[in-house]
């Protein structure tokens, strides 16, 4: 059910029949994201993000809305660090309609100065907005201390500093560089036949022309490093990291069940010792962050200040302990059949499926079968785990920070597991 064809200026067509559904979920992915900006432009790719919605030369961004509700249909977009994804979800005889929308809104944005400074305070606003959160903030300020210096460590917002400086001309020269047809991935599921979506995508995304980049990515140096963020808030909220995997690498489905166990769901180590067995936290999670060449491994937990330490004290004897005994058979058994029966419970929409294969043809210029995730899902070995664990957890400083009302004092602490 699923199909690539590639046009002759190198715009990549790829689609998964859903013969079931009434809804198509087409997007248009760009192989752009705050990786490939440089300290003076920082943030740039998802202000781009939000300017493609602010109008073209034949619809204003009203005009825009209106022809989307009228259809009944949902728009909206997102900015990674290596990506940038448009996206429409519509009735299946409706995709002739998203294909001209979406290439209308990216192709032909007016990048109007009026709409950049009413958008600059926009970002601004959502930047305001994300710094009021401590518990999504401290993942950012986190990684921004362990990735010091390298582009995967910066916030994709920007700052309030380089969202100043956007102008039409830095725009403009940003996205003609980086909107290039072989760096544009075309991607549909739902009701629909390959050969409708080529030709649409023949249509409206044929005529432009080939271009491409070439990327020289340089792979991050983790940095360990203990930050405190000294913030008024009712919670603590920390994270603590250590090396993971690239999201190719033969290791990766190993890292998904190890934290699987560790703090990846409501049964595992982590949750059930502190939250279930202490109380201690109501959040508390870890979690795989995987890019093109290197990777992180995170827990998180939000508490009150007086239980911070011993939060912390707790997550470092879970990882003291598999360190030194390993995992069980069973809690391997478990894991396995639940990361196979939440992915597949993921794939149940046009919208989840679109993704997948839109994301896995951007970055890994390939289509993975779900025969073969399972597969590889059912080969990882206790010993691949046990070599995942010597590798993750090594006896060496991991990263820490922690944003809340703590004490001076607690920024010397040393981390070692």
């Amino acid at each position: 059910m699923y199909h690539k064809s590639v046009l002759s200026n190198g715009i990549r067509v790829v689609s998964e029949q859903m013969p079931q559904l009434k809804s198509v979920s087409l997007g248009i992915w760009i192989g752009t994201g705050s990786r490939h900006e440089s300290d003076f432009n920082h943030g740039i790719s998802h202000f781009i993000e939000h300017l493609i919605f602010k109008g073209t030369t034949k619809r204003n961004a009203k005009e825009i809305a209106e022809v989307v509700d009228a259809v009944g249909g949902q728009i909206n977009a997102f900015t990674a660090k290596e990506y940038t994804c448009f996206y429409m979800k519509v009735l299946d005889a409706q995709l002739d309609f998203a294909a001209e929308l979406l290439e209308d809104m990216i192709f032909h944005s007016r990048f109007a100065t009026e709409d950049i400074e009413k958008e600059r305070e926009v970002v601004l606003e959502e930047l305001h907005m994300y710094e009021d959160s401590p518990e999504e903030l401290v993942h950012d300020v986190h990684v921004q201390q362990l990735w010091s210096g390298h582009p995967l460590g910066r916030n994709i917002l920007g700052t309030r500093e380089s969202i100043a400086t956007f102008d039409q001309k830095m725009l403009l020269d940003y996205y003609q560089h980086r909107y290039q047809t072989e760096n544009i991935v075309i991607a549909a599921a739902g009701n629909l036949t390959h050969d409708a979506l080529v030709e649409c995508a023949q249509r409206y995304y044929g005529h432009l022309q080939k271009g491409f980049i070439v990327d020289h990515p340089h792979v991050p140096l983790l940095k360990p490093t203990t930050h405190i963020r000294l913030k008024e808030t009712e919670q603590v909220h920390m994270c603590l990291s250590t090396d993971s995997v690239a999201f190719d690498s033969p290791d990766i489905y190993g890292v998904y069940v190890l934290n699987n166990i560790l703090g990846g769901s409501m049964s595992s180590r982590l949750f059930q010792s502190i939250r279930e067995d202490k109380g201690l936290a109501y959040s508390v999670y870890s979690y795989p962050t995987n890019y093109s060449d290197s990777g992180l491994w995170t827990i998180y937990a939000g508490t009150r200040p007086g239980n911070a330490q011993h939060v912390l004290d707790l997550i470092l004897e879970n990882l003291r302990k598999v360190r030194s005994e390993g995992i069980l058979l069973k809690e391997l058994t478990k894991s396995k059949e639940q990361l196979k029966g939440t992915l597949l419970l993921g794939l149940e929409s046009s919208g989840s499926r679109m993704s997948r294969i839109g994301r896995n043809e951007l970055t890994m210029k390939r289509f993975v079968p779900l025969n073969e995730v399972v597969s590889k899902i059912n080969d990882v070995t206790i010993e691949q785990i046990e070599g995942l664990i010597a590798h993750m957890m090594r006896k060496q400083t991991l990263s820490y920070t922690a944003i809340g009302p703590l004490k001076e004092k607690d920024s010397n602490k040393v981390i070692v597991l």
